[in-house]
């Protein structure tokens, strides 16, 4: 079986699928491995690198969407590429059902079994195919440093002979992993910081890193699924957290947003009047502004001041440390791909529950 690895063809996608040792991976359990030429470039993997692992390098998308029986990406396919894969095919990439219905209906109608990566179970055997938690450690890390380059201020405490420069004070919306890594990058940055989720289990992870949870009495059965991630909320609750939301803000000098829910349009939860009340020169960082963004002000791929406050809405954030971020990636969808590979086959078993639970379209029909 031939494992197909295309450039990626969104423009600011910087990440590939596979590097090279995950590749060496592949071969020894007896798959064939084809990279189109360039797809490694944005994360430092070059053509011969992909040789030396024992890839073969092909030029054009046509000879790997055509002819691949495993399609591995990181970005959803276009609507032309997803035409262009054969029938049959198993494509595995971010997919996002519910914001690319279209797409799926396309690779449905190829009956190509799609995989999305946002869908691995919270269970202790995929862990280590968990992107979702890996991508987002990344764009956590990052959204801490956009926060500290754009803020008119320095985050530590520094004592000079000019005087006492007190530390700026950071606020982090959702303690997830990107949260939490957020709070960690902040605060080893020497900012004040502290955080709010809607998931009071969070608390102890949030105080173990040194930031102030900010608390709200909210229903447990309102806060949080079953597989660990955060649900939206009733309007009751809503409304609880906005009115806490504004409150808070008004003293923050750098706020970085995470809050989403899995396949859903990103919650609203920074308002403009929030905005209004935010001290002159201070920052949003919106991680969720491919999703609509949690402040209604944010515009997707943009850094813009409203009220005296800079909003940045960023794409992807993990695409923007391509090298850390695709050797991430790589071991995480190559360590899937093997966990269904028998006698030198891929050979999957829809009865088990992380297959079962990925699967978005197979055999011509919409599984999500």
């Amino acid at each position: 079986m031939n494992v197909g690895v295309p450039r990626e063809s969104v423009p600011y996608e910087k990440r590939v699928a596979l590097v090279p040792d995950a590749i060496k991976k592949l071969v020894a359990a007896g798959l064939g491995v084809v990279v189109e030429a360039g797809a490694g470039f944005g994360a430092g993997v070059t053509d011969e690198m992909y040789r030396a692992a024992g890839a073969t390098v092909v030029d054009g998308a046509t000879q790997i969407l055509g002819k691949s029986d495993i399609i591995l990406k990181v970005q959803p396919p276009s609507l032309e590429e997803a035409r262009a894969i054969k029938e049959g095919t198993i494509l595995i990439s971010f997919l996002q059902p519910v914001r690319n219905r279209d797409i799926l209906q396309a690779l449905a109608s190829q009956r190509v079994t799609a995989f999305s990566m946002h869908r691995v179970p919270r269970i202790t055997r995929a862990q280590s195919m968990d992107a979702l938690s890996s991508q987002s450690s990344i764009a956590g890390y990052k959204a801490a440093l956009m926060a500290a380059s754009n803020l008119g201020k320095l985050m530590p405490l520094m004592m000079t002979a000019a005087g006492t420069i007190r530390p700026s004070s950071a606020f982090i919306l959702g303690a997830g992993v990107a949260g939490l890594q957020a709070i960690a990058t902040t605060k080893r940055l020497g900012a004040v910081v502290s955080a709010f989720d809607v998931r009071p289990a969070v608390k102890e992870q949030v105080e173990s890193l040194g930031a102030k949870f900010i608390d709200i009495e909210l229903q447990a059965k309102d806060t949080e699924t079953a597989g660990g991630y955060a649900k939206e909320l009733s309007e009751d609750s809503s409304r609880k957290v906005r009115e806490l939301l504004h409150e808070t803000l008004r003293g923050m000098d750098a706020v970085i947003t995470t809050a989403l829910v899995p396949d859903r349009p990103a919650p609203r939860l920074i308002t403009e009047d929030m905005v209004k009340d935010m001290r002159p020169g201070s920052v949003i960082v919106d991680m969720a502004a491919e999703a609509g963004g949690n402040c209604e002000l944010t515009e997707v791929g943009k850094s813009v001041v409203r009220h005296g406050v800079t909003i940045i809405g960023p794409y992807d954030l993990a695409t923007t440390v391509p090298a850390h971020a695709s050797q991430m990636y790589s071991r995480n969808i190559s360590s899937l791909v093997l966990s269904q590979v028998k006698n030198r086959r891929l050979d999957l078993n829809f009865e088990d529950e992380i297959v079962n639970a990925m699967v978005v379209t197979h055999m011509g029909e919409m599984r999500a």
